[in-house]
């Protein structure tokens, strides 16, 4: 037998040893799946941090807690705010040197001092479905940290609503407490002799949170090194005026907050030397179309502010949902945004007495871009501003704190397809029965509801939207309170409440530890 038959019977059998071995390896037909779909669960820890009410000395604050009822979640639990400060004094030990004696003497001592600074809540949840208020004067409310758990946590809500009778900033500044987090934008700032204008960075935790706030005008980056690296203490919170970050005024801002270490709760107060003020919160997350909803029918001037934060220059759509259909407003038929610039552009009374709502849609290939809208109400003297940010749809379920029995207007917008949408009223924070009420939006149009007030109404009440059916729906909610002649109002917008989470379904496997 020559050396080549040696080498191919050689060669075959370990073809039929690698044969066999695949064929005994071979998987075993796949049976009927057995994964199942991740089950929807109520969440069991909320934060909410709300900034420094004003500076100025005429404020006046109201705060207004709730959590809507929520299926599954046991019986457990509390929400409450504190003053941001309390839990940091309440971890904060001595570390000074002694003697054993000395220190063992003062070891009592110690415990008091440690129970005079823990401060009681200011404000506290009872029970689900029904909201509690507290109030505050002047220029010295401080920031307030708050934590929701077990059967409280799904769905909290807290609203800041301060009223300023006269000065800069005279008007009605709201704002919806917002969850922590390590990126934020806020296209509708400004720099302008006439504005003073603050981002406000409230860090809930032990440690302390590193943060940067990089400004874009319509020139690009406006290059500072004063707002890089930005240190919030633990449970605390820091006040940037923006004016101090450049050297030059700038008429339209977009703010982008960024965290380095930790997170934080960020928005920012425009105050206006004549046009009052109001709190800009942060836009929803860079994307190729947005709603803007809850234009004011009345509102008497409407600016729209954009910024495409990518490479790529962006080149958008404009329409109003109408209460009948979509409208392309006359000379304002589509907006370009130059690539990492900010873009802005007076749309007036664009409403004309109709409620209405921004729709931005790119013209041909999706790019991301962020936008919110600066609006005026009055005339003259008598001329008060709000911000309307683009948001994210209600999702499941959106929630808004601090209706009043008069000057509480909700906005509903169905961009795309119809969709019918249940809003209910809680009872209110000194008694009344809940009320629910069912509506169809049409799609493409803007609908301003009748709210179903509480029967036997005292005090402020909150709002719940639930999406039935249909396609997604923008909401937005309106206050508004007449003084002086001074037409005063604060717009919020209603994105998912995020009470739920997907949470797969797993089992224990110990066969595992055996491969």
């Amino acid at each position: 037998m020559n050396r080549s038959t040696v080498s191919l019977i050689a060669g075959v059998t370990a073809l039929a040893a690698v044969t066999g071995f695949a064929s005994m390896s071979e998987p075993e037909a796949p049976g009927p799946a057995t994964a199942k779909a991740a089950a929807r669960l109520p969440v069991e820890r909320t934060s909410l941090l709300c900034p420094t009410p004003s500076t100025s000395d005429l404020a006046e604050t109201a705060y207004t807690s709730f959590t809507p009822v929520t299926k599954g979640t046991g019986t457990g639990g509390k929400a409450q705010l504190v003053t941001a400060g309390a839990q940091q004094a309440d971890d904060t030990s001595d570390g000074s040197g002694g003697g054993q004696d000395e220190q063992d003497g003062e070891q009592g001592d110690k415990a008091d001092d440690k129970d005079d600074k823990k401060e009681k809540p200011v404000l506290a949840l009872k029970e689900p479905g029904k909201p509690v208020t507290g109030e505050a004067s002047g220029a010295e409310s401080p920031a307030l940290v708050g934590t929701a758990e077990g059967r409280f946590a799904p769905g909290w809500a807290v609203q800041q609503t301060t009223e300023v009778e006269a000065g800069a900033g005279r008007g009605l500044l709201g704002t919806a407490c917002s969850a922590p987090d390590t990126d934020f934008w806020f296209p509708g700032a400004s720099t302008a002799k006439e504005r003073t204008d603050y981002a406000h960075l409230t860090n809930p935790d032990e440690s302390a949170a590193v943060a940067d706030v990089e400004l874009y005008g319509k020139d690009g980056t406006l290059k500072s090194t004063v707002g890089e690296g930005i240190k919030i203490p633990p449970h605390s919170s820091e006040a940037v005026l923006l004016s101090t970050l450049i050297d030059e005024p700038q008429a339209d801002l977009t703010v982008h907050v960024t965290v380095r270490s930790g997170r934080v709760a960020a928005a920012v107060e425009a105050v206006d030397d004549t046009l009052g003020g109001d709190w800009l919160a942060p836009c929803a997350a860079p994307a190729g179309s947005l709603v803007l909803p809850g234009i004011p029918k009345d509102a008497t001037s409407v600016r729209l502010v954009a910024f495409a934060p990518g490479e790529a220059d962006a080149d958008l759509k404009v329409r109003l949902a109408s209460p009948t259909g979509p409208i392309t407003p006359a000379g304002h038929e589509t907006l370009h945004v130059k690539a990492g610039m900010t873009a802005a552009v007076d749309l007036g009374d664009i409403t004309r007495g109709e409620a209405g709502s921004l729709m931005l849609t790119p013209t041909g290939r999706p790019t991301p871009v962020v936008a919110a809208l600066r609006v005026v109400r009055g005339k003259g003297d008598s001329q008060e501003t709000a911000f309307i940010p683009a948001t994210s749809a209600v999702g499941g379920r959106a929630t808004a704190a601090d209706n009043r029995s008069k000057g509480s207007t909700l906005s509903l917008v169905a961009p795309g397809r119809a969709a019918k949408v249940r809003v209910t009223a809680s009872a209110g924070s000194g008694g009344g029965t809940a009320a629910a009420k069912s509506y169809t939006v049409k799609a493409g149009t803007t609908q301003n509801v009748e709210l179903p007030v509480p029967s036997g109404l005292k005090g402020t009440y909150a709002l719940t939207v639930e999406r039935l059916s249909g396609g997604p729906v923008h909401a937005a909610r309106m206050i508004e309170a007449a003084e002086g002649g001074v037409p005063m109002f604060t717009v919020q917008t209603l994105p998912d409440d995020r009470g739920t989470v997907k949470v797969p379904e797993a089992e224990q496997d110990l066969s595992i530890l055996m491969k």
